[in-house]
């Protein structure tokens, strides 16, 4: 049985204060909540500070992306070790806003998942189409696309900490969002080119996310598929009444 996993993507929000303040409402809001696993994700000014107020809690703290490179002349990146070191569990890679605005492809999506699993941090890999793509029919073939170049470095053994974000781009940040039975379709297609990958046991144990404009009131039925096992929220997440409603879905 795989365990739901919800997970607040803040982007390019929140201020160290802003993200402190942000857990003192949250956490109590969350406490005693064991039947998912919750991760805040916050900008990289504020990970350690939120990993060191969620310490002790049922709430793990990770970053929006990460280097493949350990240290290096590379001005502006973070490594993966730093972010471990910070006390994160988690990082994003690939999301659709650093395929868009900063260049990544699936071969540094690739490298950049080998060196979060090198450091020991538990990567949520994002795939997904963007709205010319899925009025052409191209969806599955996008995905698939996304998933074996993204997984070209992994075998087997190192897929028991991954967890895939299916993230459809004409839903991230919308209001748009894909109904329960889309979102279904493209889940369950994920999990048989998992299945093609590394075998069946694998592709049943792997937890995949949905994003997109994921609210309050949508959550539920999302979650109530068999193929969708969390959530990747966006705006949603900023506010923490919002989030803890997701959470608690």
């Amino acid at each position: 049985m795989r365990k739901p996993f919800l997970a607040g993507n803040w982007k390019m929000n929140k201020t160290v204060d802003e993200a402190l303040a942000y857990a003192e409402s949250f956490l109590p809001q969350v406490e005693g909540v064991d039947q998912v696993d919750i991760a805040l994700c916050p900008p990289f000014p504020a990970l350690r500070p939120l990993a060191q107020a969620c310490g002790g809690s049922n709430v793990a703290v990770g970053a929006q992306n990460c280097h493949w490179e350990e240290a290096g002349a590379y001005t502006g990146e973070v490594a993966a070790r730093m972010i471990r070191a910070a006390g994160c569990e988690h990082v994003i890679l690939g999301h659709s806003e650093r395929r868009q605005y900063f260049g990544e492809t699936n071969e540094t999506v690739s490298m950049r998942l080998q060196a979060a699993l090198d450091a020991g941090l538990a990567p949520i890999v994002c795939i997904g189409e963007t709205l010319e793509e899925r009025e052409a029919g191209k969806t599955q073939r996008v995905v698939e696309d996304h998933l074996r170049g993204g997984l070209a470095r992994l075998g087997p053994e190192h897929m028991g900490t991954v967890t895939l974000a299916y993230e459809p781009v004409w839903a991230i940040g919308t209001g748009k969002t894909a109904t329960p039975e889309q979102a279904q379709e493209v889940h369950a297609f994920c999990r048989s080119v998992l299945a093609d990958l590394f075998g069946q046991k694998i592709a049943h144990a792997t937890r995949i996310q949905y994003g997109g404009s994921v609210k309050p009131g949508n959550v539920k039925d999302l979650m109530a598929q068999p193929d969708i096992d969390g959530a990747l929220v966006g705006g949603a997440s900023l506010d923490p009444e919002s989030f803890a409603a997701i959470v608690r879905f």
